[in-house]
């Protein structure tokens, strides 16, 4: 996907969870961090049941060191994985949790 294709439709006015979890995953694989976090928060405010958004989510805090809003992320995305059956995502989330909560 074009970032910049998908940067001028939210421009437009689009504005829905795909389009704002397609934009942060593209710009968390581009190690733009503060930009995959704003993203990520909107993708889960249209959606609040996205697990897939609440791990991204929770991995840009991470990655930007905001170590308490990542635990919240993480906590948040397994509960509601494992209310969705998202085995997998869960599953991931947790290894991450356990990796900010080590001193």
């Amino acid at each position: 996907m074009d970032r910049n294709a998908l940067e001028q439709m939210l421009a437009q006015g689009q504005d829905n969870l795909m389009l704002r979890y397609t934009l942060g995953t593209l710009c968390f694989k581009e190690k733009s961090f503060e930009q995959a976090a704003e993203h990520l928060a909107a993708a889960v405010a249209h959606d609040p049941n996205h697990s897939a958004s609440w791990k991204f989510y929770g991995r840009a805090l991470a990655e930007l060191e905001k170590n308490r809003e990542a635990i919240s992320a993480f906590s948040k995305g397994i509960e509601v994985a494992e209310a969705r059956g998202d085995v997998q995502a869960a599953k991931e989330m947790k290894v991450f949790l356990k990796r900010l909560s080590k001193p």
